[in-house]
């Protein structure tokens, strides 16, 4: 199957429609799903990224506060690393439980370190600052953007931005990074001043929580959610995180290509 394509931004990187959300594959606990879930073993975590692959998906989002999800994907692409964009954060972590923010310049270059080392990779396509809410604060009063600046410049990264949640922050992102992610569902709309932006600005945009969280995946919700995010041309891909092999099928059936 043909998957459709867009440009992230100005970055030179091309996504897939529809990004593989990674947190299912390290995380149980503390996440925000309607249904409760039991983490896949490796074969079906292979399985699924096969699928994946086979369905034209090319874009993998995880994160340090995804459990062992860096880790898990370093064993698991092995030799087919070439064929993935990877996307993940810093500044969260994900302890015992709890969530801890940290954007300091040494925590963000230590962070990237380590996704490097999970990842088993020389370099990571995307990092974003993953907020604790405080977007504003974090971007005028914290190095972690600028130290993203300064890896991308050592080529330790292809492109760099912050996963956000307000409006305010994502424009401030925007405007000093490659790249965005930001909710846009038929629940949450508030964001669609930042796609303006990035539409605008050749900025790239990735949709988080873009079936709001697995909670308007239900009848045509899925066809009409895609629909609102694609119509808009800000939008590079969206993240969704289903570990059901059925639902990814359904889920790419349902782009409007």
């Amino acid at each position: 199957m043909t998957m459709f394509y867009r440009q992230l931004g100005s970055t030179g990187m091309q996504v897939s429609a529809l990004g593989f959300g990674t947190v299912k594959l390290g995380r149980s606990e503390g996440v925000k799903y309607p249904h409760a879930f039991h983490i896949p073993d490796d074969n079906e975590a292979r399985a699924l990224l096969a699928l994946a692959r086979d369905l034209g998906i090319n874009l993998l989002d995880t994160a340090p506060a995804y459990g062992n999800s860096e880790e898990r994907l370093g064993k698991l692409l092995k030799d087919d690393r070439k064929e993935w964009l990877i996307c993940s954060k810093v500044g969260e972590e994900f302890i015992d439980g709890e969530s801890s923010f940290d954007f300091s310049e040494q925590h963000t270059r230590l962070s990237v370190e380590r996704s490097l080392r999970r990842l088993k990779t020389d370099y990571i396509d995307m990092v974003l600052v993953h907020s604790d809410g405080n977007d504003a604060d974090i971007i005028h009063n914290s190095a972690a953007l600028q130290t993203l600046a300064d890896l991308k410049q050592r080529g330790w990264i292809r492109a760099f931005g912050m996963s956000t949640k307000t409006v305010e922050g994502g424009l401030l992102a925007a405007a000093q990074s490659d790249v965005v992610m930001v909710t846009y569902n038929l629940n949450e709309r508030d964001d669609v001043a930042v796609l303006d932006y990035c539409r605008d600005h050749r900025k790239g945009v990735l949709i988080k929580k873009a079936l709001a969280s697995g909670h308007r995946c239900d009848g045509d919700a899925v066809a009409e959610a895609l629909a609102m995010i694609f119509a808009h041309a800000g939008t590079s891909a969206a993240i969704v995180g289903t570990i059901n092999p059925g639902h990814l099928r359904d889920n790419v059936g349902k782009l409007p290509l």
